[in-house]
């Protein structure tokens, strides 16, 4: 369990014994009737069997690891090499300057930066620090399947996604992507995609910390298709 869940349930994982047969949608149906005021939450859940994107009707095997996800603050048949992206998830600053320099070459046209910094307010509040956190396996992989269609999709060159985990303060660095590319029109677009995407489909949540008290940030919806009641042939597995 993940973000606000924690909060709800007072504990990250738990261990269930389900009768055999049993699909993620009984699971669900079990923590649903521990929580019966949190209706609304359970509809925005996505949900992961063994850290990859499953449905509520998917049947569930002896010793599967399922993940209740809260709302997380296709492609051209092209190869995508490993060597054309770098995700990394860490806990130290993230050196922006350092990235650059090792992703910029002679063939480059254009190099768009985005990085996404803590600010010192939200929801007219001041704010005084935030801590992030993550699903860590899952999220590496979505982050390097994210770089794959970035690759896949626009004419790019390479990407980097980093994103940082633990407690930030005003003004730090949180993610940061680099794209590079021949011409700026693609490095731009691809660079958007790239936020845009992540913020909705990798398991990454931040906690604010105000003045005057702490919230778990409200995510950003799971694309339909990662929904809870989305069925096997819609989930993007």
């Amino acid at each position: 369990m993940f973000g606000v869940l924690k909060d709800v349930f007072h504990c990250s994982e738990d261990s269930l014994e389900l009768a055999s047969g049993s699909s993620v949608s009984d699971l669900l149906e079990h923590y649903r009737k521990l929580a019966p005021d949190q209706g609304k939450l359970f509809q925005s859940l996505a949900l992961a069997v063994n850290q990859q994107y499953a449905s509520a009707a998917d049947r569930l095997c002896e010793n599967d690891e399922v993940a209740l996800l809260p709302p997380v603050s296709g492609g051209v048949d092209v190869v995508v090499r490993p060597d054309q992206y770098q995700c990394e998830i860490v806990r130290e600053r993230i050196e922006t300057e350092q990235i650059l320099a090792r992703i910029k070459q002679g063939e480059d046209g254009a190099v768009v930066v985005f990085e996404g910094i803590v600010r010192n307010h939200s929801r007219n509040r001041q704010t005084l620090f935030l801590d992030y956190e993550a699903y860590e396996p899952m999220a590496l992989g979505q982050m390097n399947a994210l770089a794959e269609r970035v690759l896949a999709n626009y004419k790019v060159r390479e990407v980097a996604i980093v994103h940082r985990l633990g407690r930030l303060g005003i003004g730090e660095t949180s993610v940061l992507i680099v794209v590079a590319s021949a011409h700026r029109a693609a490095a731009f677009d691809a660079c958007r995609f790239a936020i845009d995407t992540l913020k909705r489909t990798v398991p990454i949540w931040k906690k604010e910390h105000f003045i005057d008290g702490i919230v778990w940030a409200d995510g950003e919806p799971f694309p339909e298709q990662l929904g809870p009641s989305s069925t096997p042939e819609e989930t993007d597995r």
